[in-house]
């Protein structure tokens, strides 16, 4: 991905503000950085569902200590997919990865909506959700996607749909949430800033939940705490929920990162393309 200066953030020799009043996700932003670019993207999707496959494989049998290193090793993929993304992207990483973690600590251990065989939140769990949402950025940057946005929409606003319809009309375990979170996924799929990502989110996150709950790693309760949702195992719609969190990283991410170069102006200038640093309008020193 681009550098600061690109998306959507201006560095000026003063202040860092946003240009743009309306969120723009970063799959609309070109290359430009110092860095070297990003993993090819289908690296990342190779990685990203090769490597969480083979951990929650291990962990349906696995021990708590070796849950635990799961975890360890999944912080390290994270922090590896990253190291050649632009800043933005990681704060928007981090931002989905800490809303995600309150999200899982509130409804699995908290309320049991869902449980993990250790009735807890797997150390695994948190740098997952980063690699679920590098690998949704991935796909929607591929080539394809971009070039056929409105029919891989259509294709997963079919597919998950008859899921959905299927999930609260012939199922034998009713699933009202996942078609509430189908709507909101088609939502974020018709009007969202990320159409792509929202595309790689369905595809990623419904394999997933479905290898997830297959080999017992968890399992959702069949209704809500109220008792008046039924949900399925899994909910059929679970992408939805990354459009929440696509949203959440778009509108924090900018200011959290125009607050991190107020305090280390030394990181924002290392991040800046090499011609950043010059007043607009000035000529380079020829001497």
């Amino acid at each position: 991905m681009n550098g600061i200066a690109a998306t959507g953030i201006a560095i000026g020799p003063e202040r860092l503000t946003c240009e743009d009043d309306a969120v723009t996700s970063v799959l609309d932003r070109p290359m430009s950085r110092r860095s070297a670019d990003p993993w090819p993207a289908t690296a990342v999707v190779g990685v990203v569902v090769g490597w969480i496959s083979v951990v929650l494989l291990v962990d349906s049998n696995a021990t708590l200590p070796v849950q635990r290193v799961l975890g360890v090793v999944t912080w390290g993929v994270l922090v590896a997919l990253l190291a050649r993304e632009s800043p933005l992207v990681r704060v928007q990483t981090a931002v989905v990865v800490a809303f995600a973690s309150a999200v899982e600590y509130t409804f699995s251990p908290l309320l049991e909506v869902y449980v993990y065989r250790f009735e807890n939140v797997p150390a695994y769990v948190p740098p997952g959700h980063g690699l679920v949402y590098l690998a949704a950025l991935a796909i929607g940057r591929t080539v394809f996607v971009r070039t056929h946005s409105r029919l891989c929409t259509v294709a997963v606003l079919a597919g998950l749909g008859v899921y959905a319809t299927v999930g609260v009309t012939l199922s034998g375990r009713p699933d009202a949430l996942g078609a509430f979170w189908f709507l909101c996924l088609a939502g974020f799929l018709v009007w969202g800033p990320s159409q792509g990502l929202y595309v790689g989110a369905a595809v990623i996150v419904t394999y997933l939940e479905i290898v997830g709950t297959t080999l017992g790693t968890w399992e959702w309760q069949t209704t809500d705490p109220t008792g008046l949702v039924s949900i399925g195992n899994p909910p059929s719609g679970a992408a939805g929920g990354y459009g929440w969190f696509d949203l959440a990283a778009l509108l924090c991410a900018p200011s959290l990162l125009a607050a991190w170069y107020r305090l280390r102006p030394r990181a924002r200038a290392r991040s800046q393309p090499p011609d950043a640093t010059r007043e607009p309008g000035s000529v380079p020193n020829a001497g």
